[in-house]
């Protein structure tokens, strides 16, 4: 990360035309005590959900690095930023995607590839495709995302039909049988077979930039889209990722990918956003993101957090193969739940709800 300087104050110059201001919630609580901070007014609403904010990292983004200054809200009035009301507004506004029970929905992933990273091959025939989307159901998962194209760093591209073949099948029959289901895809046929299956939902990790005709289908069915932070592409994208500070540089690049899916008219409320844990980031990239995730409801859209059995955690603890990762996958999805993200795309769905129960019970005894 480039140099961040935390100042006690923000000064007058700080505002000029030119620097670029970020709003960073701090002070994240939920349930009972989020109800009390915005009833009395020493916290505001973090997405409309469950959860609410009693302080602000105001952020600057200067020609010389980063400067950070904490401040209660009460404070704002005094600072006189510039489309506070706006930004706050698009801070705090309910998300139309996401109900307000307070846990995180959880996408439960479906892999039938036979090369995914984690359970490549487990599930490469439909019918134990099928089988396992089912399983995911029950233990919890409110949409299930169905992949026919592994997107693992280094993986090479399958062909438009064989990815048809690996997914239309699954959306089918799970869809068929009441479940949300969405396809991950970066390709319009594949996106356009699946809604025709059935599916409700699209999942694309190159933000709609990898096929040129997925906006508009996007914006011809009206169906939710997940936008996904990456460069390059799952060949190419972990050769030596470099970011100016990677928090700032996934907000602007996602910033752009929502605009420009609006101007292909997608409806604002149907888009959610994934900063991409793991795509085009090294370890430290991806523990800076997380660690600012609050950052991203600045978007006004939901937020996706995807961090399941990747390698970044265990290049932070003791190098365990992918069957190993499942304490770093729960770490990182209560963290990522801690800093309001609504949706999690995980692997082990049941042990992800259990983890969630359990934090949301000690949370309601603290408070």
């Amino acid at each position: 990360m480039t140099l961040i300087q935390r100042k006690p104050a923000l000064t007058r110059g700080l505002l000029r035309s030119g620097n670029r201001i970020y709003l960073l919630p701090r002070d994240i609580v939920t349930g009972e005590a989020a109800r009390a901070g915005i009833a009395s007014g020493t916290a505001r609403p973090l997405a409309g959900g469950a959860s609410a904010y009693h302080a602000l990292d105001l952020i600057v983004r200067t020609d010389d690095g980063i400067q950070v200054v904490r401040t209660s809200l009460a404070a704002l009035d005094s600072l006189d930023l510039p489309d506070i009301e706006t930004r706050l507004e698009r801070l705090g506004a309910k998300r139309a995607l996401i109900d307000d029970a307070g846990l995180p929905m959880l996408m439960g992933i479906v892999n039938a590839t036979p090369d995914s990273f984690s359970d490549g091959g487990q599930h490469a025939d439909a019918e134990s495709a099928i089988a396992h989307g089912l399983r995911l159901s029950q233990e919890g998962a409110t949409i299930l995302d169905i992949g026919g194209e592994s997107t693992r760093p280094g993986a090479d591209p399958v062909s438009i039909g064989e990815e048809i073949r690996r997914t239309e099948p699954v959306v089918r029959a799970l869809a068929g049988a009441g479940h949300s289901v969405s396809i991950d895809s970066r390709n319009a046929p594949v996106m356009a077979a699946a809604l025709d299956a059935g599916a409700a939902w699209v999942n694309d990790v190159s933000g709609l930039t990898h096929d040129s005709a997925a906006s508009a289908l996007v914006a011809e069915r009206g169906c939710p889209v997940v936008l996904m932070h990456m460069r390059a592409d799952p060949k190419t994208m972990q050769l030596e990722p470099s970011y100016q500070c990677a928090p700032l540089d996934v907000y602007d690049e996602l910033e752009e990918r929502v605009a420009a899916a609006v101007a292909a008219g997608i409806a604002r409320d149907r888009i959610v956003i994934d900063p991409g844990f793991g795509f085009a980031k090294s370890t430290t990239h991806n523990l800076e993101v997380t660690s600012w995730l609050a950052l991203f409801h600045g978007l006004g859209c939901p937020v996706l957090f995807g961090a399941s059995r990747k390698s970044s955690i265990g290049q932070m603890s003791r190098g365990e193969p992918v069957g190993e990762r499942l304490p770093g996958s729960l770490a990182l999805g209560l963290a990522a739940a801690a800093r309001g993200a609504q949706i999690l795309r995980v692997h082990d769905v049941g042990e992800t709800m259990q983890a969630l129960a359990v934090q949301r019970a000690l949370d309601a005894v603290d408070q």
